[in-house]
């Protein structure tokens, strides 16, 4: 993946290998004890989760997600592989629960300013509340795209760790 300014915000992947399910999942576990120095892995059941461990963990750190699953018509001789790259769950559920309350509030003054308009009172106020809950969405927009350009880099030692194992 090159770098550039359109990194979608969770990227995935997918890829089929003609190999049984039981036999990839066997191949990331022997591999989990040569994990590079600073990557933790966890495997659970046919769910693999590689994200780095230690000081090498930052708020903006990625997390890569894989997901076995058996590919049907091939009479389970063969693989299918989704993987998901995102940021930890915490910031992503903080980034959600802020836009959900911007949201809302830009909502609730939209009502009070359409309200105020139809009894003929003023509605600056209002106004001004919904501007500044869209100069805060943008804010957020800008600051998601400052922490998934500075995981960029981790994204792509987790591509190379996640590759040793399925090349």
């Amino acid at each position: 993946m090159e770098k550039s300014s359109s990194i979608p915000l969770r990227p995935r992947f997918q890829i089929d290998v003609e190999e049984n399910i039981d036999s990839v999942r066997q191949k990331f576990v022997e591999h989990k004890s040569s994990v590079s120095t600073g990557i933790f892995m966890k495997i659970r059941n046919y769910h693999i989760q590689y994200t780095f461990s230690g000081e090498r963990q930052k708020y903006w750190s990625p997390h890569l997600s894989i997901d076995l699953e058996e590919k049907e018509g091939n009479e389970k001789n063969a693989t299918h592989i989704r993987g998901m790259y995102g940021p930890a769950q915490t910031l992503w559920t903080f980034f959600m629960f802020l836009h959900f309350i911007i949201a809302g509030v830009f909502i609730l003054f939209m009502m009070f300013a359409i309200s105020n308009a139809m009894i003929h009172k003023p509605f600056t106020n209002d106004v001004i509340v919904m501007t500044l809950m869209v100069f805060c969405w943008f804010l957020l927009y800008f600051i998601a795209r400052q922490i998934r350009s500075n995981g960029y880099d981790q994204m792509r030692e987790l591509e190379k760790e996640f590759n040793k194992v399925i090349p």
